[in-house]
């Protein structure tokens, strides 16, 4: 399939993540936008801030990480 993301084993904090459904360590990742209602009413989602998603590749549990203040 053309558009399948790429999977790998992901880190955080040194140690391996791990889906607590199925206990698989292979995760496709996005970045994301936290929308607020505020922002989107002004049509200034843009400034919205992002987090990187972790998706389980065997089950779909999707892990949420903001960036380090």
């Amino acid at each position: 399939m053309a558009n399948t993301p790429e999977c790998n084993e992901v880190f955080k904090a040194g140690k391996p993540l791990r889906c607590p459904v199925c206990d698989h360590t292979r995760f496709w990742s996005r970045e994301t936008l936290m929308n607020t209602r505020g922002a989107s009413f002004f049509n200034f989602d843009w400034a919205n801030k992002g987090a990187t998603n972790h998706v389980c590749e065997r089950c779909g549990y999707v892990y949420w990480f903001l960036p380090p203040r």
